[in-house]
């Protein structure tokens, strides 16, 4: 399966390590309201990015 783009919801000092960027500088949004610096991306594939609102499946938004 070819997968374009990995998004983390997470602690903005760890995950640029392993190349991911603030996903607003690509032009992509989180669906909730979350911190911009907070909500990252790593392209894995320059052929095809996109821009965006990122939405996720509906078990990650359910309470437990």
């Amino acid at each position: 399966m070819s997968v374009p783009a990995v998004f983390v919801l997470g602690h903005p000092e760890y995950y640029p390590r392993f190349g991911f960027r603030t996903a607003s500088r690509f032009g992509c949004r989180c669906e909730w309201d979350v911190p911009d610096e907070v909500f990252m991306i790593r392209w894995l594939s320059d052929e095809q990015q996109r821009s965006g609102i990122v939405r996720y499946c509906t078990a990650f938004g359910e309470e437990c």
